[in-house]
């Protein structure tokens, strides 16, 4: 199965100035990760796609696609609660040009591990795009079990997961039972060279949103057996990791980019904006990691 992610690819952000998305920004920043990211992933959760309009999302989908035009894979978000929504997102995501999708376990209405399976199923006989499911319980209060990935994994078009349970016993019997071309990627910044020592082929990743080239070449160091290289950068980049998950994601990764002056810190209600004590750690973290925002911001 060939590599969707390409080793990293970048959960974007979506910028937005006075409430409206700010596109001027995004085909900035959709240019730089062209250059430096594996793949783009749009309208997922690092997109606030939860408070993007019907239109918005359409429309920032489609200006992804467009700008990027096929230099690199953009997979797009079209996850739901339900089915039939999903499946109307994914035939929108094939026909407006997306090389692939993620799609997100259901959520508050949650499902059986029988349901998930169905739903996924129902998903993919909806397209022809490959599809990477998304395990992340912590926002959707919904596991996906490794025998129940099995299950998943044998549906001819789902071909990988982006696992981020944050449990590696869980990532370890996943990659242990599922076929070696299936595909998993973390969905934690500070576990990517852990799930990889496991067998495991990238991440789909936030912090890439700031340090793109970074995150990749820790990811193309590991898989080019460049160890020491990789596992290096790994705990070199946890400390800004941690900082960029002090608060509910995205506040902090646009906070940080705010500080480096590549988009508006700007979220949308429910979030709100990071807390001075907050924005002051993760201040710190940038410089450690050597940034050098510190003296800039004092």
């Amino acid at each position: 199965m060939d590599d969707l992610v390409r080793g990293s690819g970048v959960a974007l952000i979506t910028p937005f100035t006075k409430g409206d998305i700010d596109y001027k920004t995004l085909a900035k920043l959709v240019d730089m990760h062209v250059e430096n990211s594996g793949s783009i992933i749009v309208a997922g959760t690092t997109s606030e796609a939860a408070t993007l309009t019907d239109e918005e999302y359409h429309s920032i989908v489609k200006f992804v696609i467009d700008r990027v035009n096929k230099r690199i894979p953009v997979i797009a978000g079209a996850g739901s609660n339900c089915t039939q929504t999903s499946i109307n997102k994914s035939k929108f995501c094939e026909e407006s040009g997306a090389d692939g999708l993620l799609i997100v376990t259901p959520y508050y209405n949650k499902t059986t591990q029988r349901g998930l399976i169905n739903h996924f199923r129902m998903i993919a006989e909806s397209t022809n795009l490959p599809i990477i499911i998304y395990n992340v319980p912590g926002r959707t209060g919904m596991n996906i079990e490794p025998k129940t990935l099995l299950e998943i994994s044998k549906i001819k078009n789902i071909v990988g997961i982006k696992e981020a349970s944050g449990n590696i016993s869980q990532v370890a019997e996943m990659i242990r039972i599922c076929p070696r071309d299936f595909l998993v990627y973390s969905g934690n910044d500070d576990m990517v060279i852990p799930l990889m020592s496991l067998g495991g082929h990238g991440v789909i990743s936030v912090v890439a949103n700031m340090l793109p080239k970074e995150t990749k070449k820790m990811v193309d160091d590991y898989k080019a057996g460049n160890i020491e290289m990789a596992r290096e950068a790994q705990l070199l980049m946890n400390g800004i990791i941690n900082a960029l998950f002090i608060e509910t994601n995205p506040i902090p990764i646009k906070e940080a980019m705010s500080i480096l002056n590549m988009c508006s810190p700007e979220v949308r209600a429910p979030l709100y904006p990071m807390s001075i004590e907050n924005r002051d750690k993760l201040i710190k973290e940038m410089d450690a990691y050597g940034i050098g925002v510190l003296s800039k911001t004092c």
